[in-house]
């Protein structure tokens, strides 16, 4: 009988004849960001695809062999193609002459900017894909399951409060009232799972944060690489800075040729041999001086073993650094508990 009540049940809510016990507030809205968090992963993970790789067979094909765990056949990608195309024809017109030695010093930049997308593109994939798709595929698979049940909780629940009204007889009120509690007390265990799978997307938010920042980086490492790349050709072509010849019918200056002007970016050896946690100047003072500082905490984080300290948004907590400590983490303090605590949720405070 239970089953068809429970059909019965979603029916006549369909079609507004029964009560229907609504999920407060707090879950509601976590649900809804939860929804918000799926979508917008899939969006923003579908146009980082396109930008690394713009050929959607291509990236079908690499797609499949990672599903096969294959490895993927290394083809050249478009710089280092036109690099080797350039070299070739230097090879015929003449290592000698002034425009084959051109061509191949072209080409071989071109491969080594080529070299460096290619990294950008495995380092994205890695750092900043993969844990977008293992939250897709993995914890809000967990949370769709976990919602399915405790829709068919709710509605189990609705039936026996339906049952109940409907019982005259003192037993059979006796059984239904049994029934509901047993019921009521299934559904609030399924929301408690439910609600605490939805406030992990907190976490979810600050993991995917710190990837975000790992694909920074290695587009600046990219970029700044390229650029480098670019001025050394520049140099070796002797055209460093080069001025265009009077007969171009340019207006020029008394000078006889207006130069043009590279803009030379002041590029950190650590743009170019990428390390974590850059920009973090405060934290670095901290390390040298070996003091200790007041940090606020800027998400909830949940502690991964005893050695580690749970925060919470918002509180404030004092932080120090420990020699040999790995440099993503501080040693937290808060009253009498210690911990190790991960930088990029505290801000320091002056």
């Amino acid at each position: 009988g239970f089953t068809l009540s429970f059909h019965l049940q979603f029916t006549e809510e369909k079609l507004g004849q029964a009560e229907k016990t609504e999920l407060d507030a707090h879950l509601e809205n976590l649900l809804c960001r939860a929804e918000c968090t799926k979508q917008n992963t899939e969006r923003i993970m579908k146009q980082t695809e396109v930008l690394l790789q713009p050929n959607p067979n291509v990236r079908i094909e690499e797609f499949l062999y990672e599903k096969l765990e294959k490895k993927v056949p290394t083809r050249m990608n478009n710089h280092e193609v036109l690099g080797q195309s350039m070299i070739e024809s230097g090879s015929e017109f003449g290592p000698g002459t002034a425009y084959g030695n051109a061509l191949i010093k072209c080409g071989e930049t071109e491969k080594q900017i080529g070299g460096a997308e290619r990294e950008f593109i495995q380092s994205s994939a890695i750092n900043f894909l993969t844990p977008f798709r293992n939250f897709l595929e993995g914890d809000f698979k967990t949370i769709l399951k976990e919602r399915k049940l405790l829709q068919v909780k709710r509605l189990d629940l609705d039936a026996a409060k339906t049952r109940l009204k409907k019982a005259r007889v003192p037993d059979a009120r006796a059984v239904a009232e049994q029934d509901l509690r047993m019921t009521q007390s299934e559904f609030d265990r399924q929301a408690e799972i439910t609600r605490l799978l939805l406030e992990g997307v907190s976490s979810t938010h600050a993991h995917h944060l710190r990837c975000l920042t790992d694909f920074v980086e290695a587009q600046t490492t990219y970029y700044a690489q390229s650029y480098q790349y670019m001025v050394d050709l520049q140099k070796q072509l002797g055209s460093f800075p080069s001025t265009f010849s009077s007969n171009n019918n340019q207006s020029s200056s008394s000078s006889g040729g207006a130069s043009i002007s590279i803009p030379t970016i002041p590029l950190s050896a650590s743009m170019l041999s990428p390390s974590p946690g850059r920009g973090l100047s405060g934290f670095s003072e901290l390390r040298i001086s070996s003091g200790s500082r007041k940090a606020r905490v800027l998400y909830d984080y949940d502690a991964a073993g005893s050695s580690e300290l749970s925060l919470l948004a918002d509180e404030v907590i004092m932080v120090s650094s420990v020699p040999g400590m790995d440099s993503d983490w501080l040693l937290g303090e808060r009253g009498t508990q210690k911990g190790k605590v991960p930088i990029t949720y505290l801000e320091l405070l002056n």
